[in-house]
């Protein structure tokens, strides 16, 4: 009885059901039984819209026998689905098509390196096989990631370590050809693709002739190359290219020269080394290859590589710029403009392209490399009176010189562009400040202002600075929608450290003779930068001292400024004040502030920016006999800050520039003499309400006395000079063991001061003394001792 039930239920089993179950045996030993294979195949033939359901079924057992581990039966299902698939081409093998390529991805998933190459088998079979009609749903991104993976394959068992990447590399290879020969050949040339595909091929292409030496010599030479991953890959990636079209072919080899990025910029730059004595153009020509490669490698070339590059740069740079010296100084003696001919010209060309490839490069670099390499370019700036930097300026002159600096810091202001710090430590090192900030960098005013803007990209870590282009009074700060954060601790660190180097910067680029109309923008950008950015209650102070400083000084003149510039440095502590005011939001402070500039408005337009820096403006013949109330005074500035709680003891204290040990070996003017011109400004050299002018009538006595006491007036300066200079640079410790040593000095006074007054008075008995080690009194008569007066009576 059980046994006829069990034979009526297998006859109600559909007959493609039976078909498929039969060319299974027992024992999977013995292999896929054929004469039930041929009757599957007839049936699949005959009634090919039975093949989705053939297909389904057999896609069934295989995946529960490839869970059970199974791999007999695996490998059975497998060899039916490629015998069906090798028999029917009709319009109903797209459904089958389905399930054998979910078939092939499920051994391809399972861990078993047999399996894998078994699915890799199978796919390479069905990839050969041409379709009637091309199938629009159908995607091979599965099997390109998978394919890609195998390529790369770390088992253990080098054998089966090769038989897997040899596996992957003919898994591209048939997807490559299944693709191409479809409607869909454009799906494969995407970069998502080819960004997997390529770097595969070329990663087993690289061991190339290691896998030769390995092998030796082949007994048979198609075996061999068919075991040879890199042969393989060599020819499955010809087979690629050879295939691409016009407009794919950008797609193939930009991941070659991602891969290979660091051997192509090497080779480019040998290149340019071999014809550093070409013409400029052709130079220029090498360098812009050099620029669209750099765009492609800039992210993933590291260590060494980065620094060969913009060593090599920049040594080319210098020989540019050497060039157009020695054709200036072989050329008309009466010719000082670089660009009388043609070659000055081209060698322009050359340094442009350089400095563009420079920025290019350095602005795609990660953030911790470009730090690097901001100090890397740092280093080469020439700096007259030291020898830190590293580039051989000895054949360049003066001029070629200059060229240079301006030359390397464009470079670096390209390089700098858009580099966010979190912290201004970060971005202003002292190794890279104190070299930015030298004196020899304020010879000339075009290198001003590069290092002004190289400054603000550093500073302006919140994208603020278009909105403070240009100088000018602004009648609500608030309009500007100005971003800031709260300063940080490491930001107020920094102040305390190199605030005073920032002011100097500021206040003696001020006072330079050459400044154009950039140089005061970008001077109060500065300001306004560091307002934003790094002040603090005390900064602000300082700044606004720095303010009153520069007005002093355009009043005083003892620079002997030409009017312009006295007028162009009003006019920026005039728009400095207006916008700090508002920035600290005192009421008081901006009402003296406006006051001021609506007086200047009626009385003296010249000091506002919008009118000084226009063409044809009338200028004062002098500014001493000006009223003042077209100054911003002191005492109104304190008043009006102390209302709100500000610390205003330092406003009375005149702002001094430090000194700096490069300023005597500069060949600027030095500020050693005129370093100590505010210490002495008094009050009345800027009208106030407080100061009362006192009269004194001039004799003979007086101006002797005047005469003897101007040398003693002169060391005090000095002496309070050194002073000052003194506790500015001094480290802290030298300070303290200086102050140590005087308060043991004083100790020591003290003593010897006590002694004597704690000695008991000489008595009549006598004293004990010491005479060659005997001891002796003397005695001393009553009538010769002497008493103090008091004691006398």
């Amino acid at each position: 009885m059980p046994t006829r039930v069990c034979c009526c239920c297998s006859a109600l089993r559909p007959r493609y059901k039976r078909l498929v179950d039969n060319i299974f045996p027992e024992d999977p030993k013995d292999g896929l039984v054929k004469a039930d294979m041929e009757k599957l195949t007839f049936y699949a033939v005959s009634a090919p819209e039975k093949l989705d359901r053939i297909g389904s079924y057999l896609a069934e057992r295989l995946s529960r026998d490839v869970v059970r581990h199974r791999s007999g039966y695996v490998l059975i299902a497998m060899e039916a689905l490629d015998q069906l698939l090798m028999a029917c081409h009709s319009q109903s093998i797209k459904p089958f098509v389905e399930s054998f390529l979910h078939m092939v991805a499920k051994l391809l998933e399972s861990g078993e390196p047999k399996l894998q190459v078994l699915g890799t088998n199978s796919f390479v079979k069905f990839a050969n096989i041409e379709e009637d009609t091309p199938s629009y749903h159908r995607r091979y991104d599965f099997f390109v990631s998978r394919f890609s993976a195998m390529c790369h394959s770390c088992h253990s068992d080098p054998e089966i370590r090769t038989e897997i990447r040899i596996a992957g590399i003919r898994g591209i290879q048939g997807v490559v050809r299944k693709t191409v020969n479809d409607e869909l050949r454009a799906t494969i040339w995407e970069p998502q693709h080819m960004d997997k595909i390529v770097p595969s091929l070329l990663f087993n292409m690289q061991k190339t002739e290691e896998v030769d030496s390995r092998i030796g010599p082949p007994s048979s030479p198609s075996t061999d190359k068919e075991e040879n991953p890199a042969v393989l890959a060599e020819n499955c990636f010809r087979e690629l290219l050879g295939r691409a079209t016009y407009g794919n072919m950008n797609n193939a080899v930009r991941p070659v020269f991602a891969q290979y990025s660091h051997h192509v910029i090497q080779e480019i730059l040998g290149h340019l080394d071999a014809r550093k004595k070409d013409s400029p153009r052709v130079r220029a020509g090498i360098i812009q290859v050099l620029l669209e490669a750099v765009a492609i490698a800039a992210k993933g070339s590291i260590g060494p590589t980065v620094l060969e590059v913009f060593n090599t740069l920049l040594k080319h740079l210098r020989l540019s710029v050497e060039f157009e010296a020695n054709d200036m100084e072989g050329g008309s003696a009466g010719s000082a403009n670089l660009n009388t001919s043609a070659k000055d010209s081209d060698e322009k060309i050359v340094q442009n392209a350089i400095i563009q490839t420079i920025g290019f490069f350095g602005s795609n670099l990660p953030d911790y490399q470009r730090s690097e390499i901001m100090m890397f370019i740092m280093g080469k700036v020439p700096v007259f009176g030291t020898s830190t930097h590293t580039l051989d300026i000895s054949q360049l002159g003066d001029l070629g010189t200059r060229r240079i600096q301006i030359m390397l810091l464009r470079s670096l202001l390209m390089v700098t562009s858009g580099y966010k710090a979190k912290t201004i430590v970060t971005a202003l090192p002292a190794s890279f400040l104190d070299p930015l900030l030298s004196p020899s960098l304020m010879e000339d005013y075009e290198l001003r202002q590069l290092v002004l803007e190289v400054m603000h990209n550093l500073m302006d870590r919140h994208d603020n600075r278009a909105k403070l282009r240009g100088i000018r009074i602004i009648p609500d700060v608030a309009d500007l929608k100005i971003k800031r954060e709260k300063i940080c601790r490491q930001d107020t660190s920094f102040m305390k450290k190199n605030g005073q180097q920032l002011y100097r910067h500021i206040y003696l680029g001020c006072k330079e003779e050459d400044n154009v109309q950039k140089n005061y923008e970008l001077l109060y950008t500065s300001l306004a930068l560091i307002t934003i950015e790094l002040a603090n209650e005390e900064v602000v102070i300082d700044l606004i001292r720095l303010a009153i400083a520069l007005q002093d000084s355009a009043i005083i003149n003892e620079d002997h400024l030409p009017m312009f510039h006295r007028c162009g440095i009003m006019a920026l502590v005039a728009a400095y004040l207006n916008f700090v005011s508002q920035m600290i939001a005192v009421p008081a402070l901006c009402q003296h502030v406006t006051k001021v500039i609506e007086i200047r408005t009626m009385e003296a337009p010249y000091f506002l920016p919008e009118h000084i820096f226009r063409d044809k403006c009338m200028l004062p013949k002098s500014l001493e006999k000006h009223d003042k109330n077209l100054y911003f005074l002191t005492n109104k500035i304190a008043e009006s800050l102390g209302g709100s709680g500000y610390s205003v003891e330092r406003l009375s204290v005149p702002y001094v520039p430090q000194v700096t040990d490069e300023d005597r070996l500069s060949r600027r003017k030095s500020i050693v003499d005129t370093v100590s011109i505010q210490v002495d400004i008094l009050s009345n050299s800027v009208p106030s309400d407080d100061v009362v002018s006192n009269t004194e009538e001039i004799t003979f006595e007086a101006l002797k006395k005047a005469i003897d006491t101007n040398g003693m007036e002169e060391q005090e300066k000095e002496k309070r000079r050194l002073v000052i200079e003194k506790f500015q640079k001094a480290p802290f410790e030298e300070i303290a063991a200086q102050c140590e040593s005087k308060a043991n000095l004083l100790h020591d006074r003290l003593a010897q001061i006590l002694e004597l007054t704690i000695r008991p008075p000489p008595s009549p008995s006598g004293t004990l003394t010491i005479t060659s080690g005997h001891a002796q009194y003397q005695s001393v008569p009553v009538y010769e001792m002497k008493f103090p007066d008091l004691c006398v009576y």
